[in-house]
């Protein structure tokens, strides 16, 4: 008693879901930035969940198909319990994770207003040099001018006071902190 699909055996119904479905999510992967808006207008859940349920959902049902005598309804609902077990176990560690750490590692150019770095090129007086700044998700290393119009030698902790146009406007850190000190007292 075998049970056909539009004519097909069960096992060849879902081996080609199988294949498609995996193609489509490998293309998916590849060009997701082109579907970016897609992803957004669908708010609820993710394509690539979709696409990976029936991966997952054909690809348990062909595989019980050839190794299990159950029922093929059986096997159908089998294989949507573990497709929809695999989904959420893939949005919770792989896809939220992933979505997170992209935000995390964007810093915006007001962000940078208040940092302390330390200049790697010296800035020449009405010159350009670059500043490094260490942050938790990496090293952040920007052109920089002075904004009093004085030479910065190469090794000065600065402070960022403006950034305009991606280039840093920074003053000594030391003589920065002694004006403050001073202004306090």
């Amino acid at each position: 008693m075998f049970m056909e699909v539009f004519g097909v055996p069960i096992e060849t119904a879902y081996l080609a879901v199988l294949i498609i479905a995996g193609c489509l999510t490998v293309l998916y992967l590849l060009f997701n930035d082109l579907l970016g808006g897609m992803a957004d207008a669908i708010n609820f859940i993710h394509p690539a969940l979709i696409l990976a349920f029936f991966t997952f959902f054909s690809a348990g049902g062909y595989i019980l198909e050839k190794v299990t005598p159950l029922s093929h309804v059986l096997i159908m609902v089998v294989s949507a319990v573990i497709a929809v077990i695999l989904d959420i176990l893939l949005n919770v560690f792989v896809l939220v994770p992933l979505s997170s750490a992209e935000e995390s590692l964007v810093y915006t150019e007001d962000s940078l207003k208040g940092r302390v770095g330390k200049t790697i090129l010296s800035i020449p007086k009405a010159g350009f040099g670059e500043v490094v700044i260490d942050s938790k998700t990496g090293t952040i290393s920007k052109p920089a001018a002075s904004i009093q119009d004085e030479e910065i030698k190469e090794g000065t902790q600065v402070l960022v006071i403006e950034v305009k146009k991606g280039v840093l406007y920074v003053v000594p850190y030391e003589n920065y902190r002694l004006k403050i000190e001073n202004f306090s007292q």
